[in-house]
C-alpha cells in the first residue's frame, strides 16, 4: 500500500517476547502498542454520512440529516422493512432503525413505512440518516496508547481499568473522554455518548480496540464485526489445569434468568456464540489460554469459560470467587487472589481497512500484572515438576 496520507503510530517490531506475528502470509501490516499522546491527524470525510451502496447519493435533508434511497431487489423481496435497512449497514442498529420508523424517518414508496412489513422488488426505500448531535461528553487529557493512526482510524491498547463510553455512575475518565481531547472529529453514528466507538471490552479487560474517525469508516468497520470478518484474539488466565489442549464451545449466551446483571447459557432467549480455545502454557493450578471468538456476545468468554470449569482468574462475577479456594497451592492462591481484576487481554485484532482494503494486523503485550502473575505461576510449576 502506498503510504500516502497515512499516519502510523507505534513500529511494526512484532512482540517476541508474547507469541508470534501470526497471519497467513497475506499483504498487510503488523504492529505492537508502545506509544502514547500524539494529535489525531485532519480529515475531510468526518461528519459527512453516506451510504455504502445506496442507489442514489444522500442528500441533506431539512432536519441536517442525509437522505439515502434503496430499491428492493428480487432476492430481498419478503423482507421485513427494519431487517431489510439493518442488512444495509449504513451504521444504525436495528434499535435506531426502529426509532427512524417510529419518527417518520423512512418511507416505502413515498409513504411512511412501518418496522414490520414485508417487501417487495422493486419497493423504493428512503431512510433519513439523523445528523450527528454534539456528545456533552466532556474531553479530557488522558493518555492514550495507540498502536496506529489515520484519517480514518485509530487502534487503541486500552489498559484495565478505564471504560469503554460514559455511562451511569462513569461519565468521565473514560476512553471516549480521551478520544474527544485527542481527536477533533470522530464517527457520529455510535450516538452521542458512543463516538467512533465500533466495539468495547469489559472496564477490567485490557487490550485492543479499533474506533473510527469518520462514518464511512464506522459503516465499513461495523460490517465487519456483523459478518465476523474482523478477528479477535484474546489471552486469559484461568483457574484449573484443562483435561484437553483445546476445545470449541458453541452455547448460546443471553440474560441470566434470575440475575440482571450476569450473562448466562441458560438463558431462554440467548443468542449464538462460539468460543474457540486452545492452551498455551500450564501451571498445574492454572493455565494461560489463548481464546478467538467467533461472535461477540456480552461476557461471552467469561461465560463460557466459567461453563467448562475454568474461570478467569480474578473474575469474581463468573466463578472465580468461589474457585480460588480451591487451589492447593497457598503461595499460588494467595497471589492469584492478590490480582485486582481479571486476567483478560484483547491480544490481537485484524481487520481489513474500510478505506484502503489492506488487511491490518495488532497485537498487544501482557501487561504488567497478568506478565507477573503469569512469571510466578511458571515459576511454581517448574519448581514443583
Amino acid at each position: 500500500m502506498a503510504e500516502g496520507d497515512m499516519r502510523k503510530r507505534g513500529n511494526g517490531t512484532p512482540d517476541r517476547n508474547n507469541g508470534d506475528a501470526g497471519g497467513d502470509g497475506r499483504r498487510g501490516r503488523f504492529m505492537v502498542a508502545q506509544e502514547e499522546g500524539g494529535h489525531c491527524p485532519a480529515g475531510d470525510d468526518t461528519r459527512e454520512r453516506e451510504d455504502a451502496t445506496p442507489d442514489r447519493a444522500g442528500r441533506d435533508d431539512a432536519s441536517g440529516g442525509r437522505q439515502v434511497r434503496f430499491t428492493v431487489a428480487s432476492e430481498q423481496s419478503g423482507l421485513r422493512l427494519d431487517l431489510f435497512l439493518t442488512a444495509r449497514e449504513i451504521g444504525l442498529s436495528r434499535t435506531q432503525i426502529g426509532r427512524a420508523v417510529d419518527e417518520g424517518q423512512v418511507q416505502v414508496n413515498g409513504r411512511p413505512g412501518r418496522a414490520g412489513r414485508k417487501l417487495k422488488t422493486g419497493d423504493v426505500v428512503d431512510i433519513v440518516l439523523p445528523a450527528a448531535r454534539p456528545s456533552g461528553v466532556i474531553p479530557e487529557a488522558i493518555p492514550l496508547k495507540i498502536l496506529y493512526e489515520d484519517a480514518s482510524l485509530l487502534v487503541i491498547d486500552k489498559p484495565a481499568g478505564m471504560v469503554v463510553h460514559p455511562a451511569a455512575g462513569h461519565l468521565g475518565g473514560t476512553l471516549v473522554n480521551a478520544l474527544l481531547h485527542h481527536c477533533r472529529d470522530l464517527s457520529g453514528i455510535g450516538g452521542v455518548l458512543r463516538p467512533g466507538i465500533v466495539h468495547r471490552l469489559d472496564k477490567e479487560t485490557s487490550g485492543l480496540l479499533v474506533v473510527a474517525k469518520s462514518n464511512e469508516a464506522h459503516r465499513g468497520l461495523a460490517g465487519q464485526f456483523k459478518r465476523h470478518e474482523v478477528k479477535k484474539t484474546y489471552q486469559a488466565l484461568v483457574y484449573g489445569d484443562p483435561k484437553t489442549d483445546g476445545g470449541r464451545i458453541e452455547s448460546a449466551v443471553g440474560r441470566h434468568p434470575t440475575d440482571r446483571k450476569r450473562m448466562s447459557t441458560q438463558s431462554r432467549r440467548g443468542r449464538s456464540a462460539v468460543t474457540v480455545w486452545r492452551v498455551r502454557e500450564r501451571y498445574r493450578v492454572a493455565a494461560l489460554l489463548e481464546v478467538n471468538i467467533e461472535t461477540g456476545r456480552t461476557h461471552q468468554i467469561r461465560v463460557h469459560l466459567t461453563d467448562i470449569g475454568h474461570p478467569v482468574v480474578g473474575d469474581r462475577v463468573y466463578g472465580g470467587a468461589g474457585r480460588i479456594r480451591t487451589v492447593g497451592d497457598p503461595a499460588a492462591r494467595a497471589r492469584m487472589k492478590a490480582l485486582e481484576r481479571k486476567a483478560l487481554l484483547g491480544w490481537r485484532l485484524a481487520f481489513t481497512h474500510p478505506a484502503t482494503g489492506e488487511t491490518m494486523r495488532f497485537a498487544s503485550p501482557l501487561p504488567k500484572d497478568m506478565a507477573d502473575l503469569r512469571g510466578f505461576l511458571r515459576d511454581r510449576a517448574d519448581g514443583q515438576r
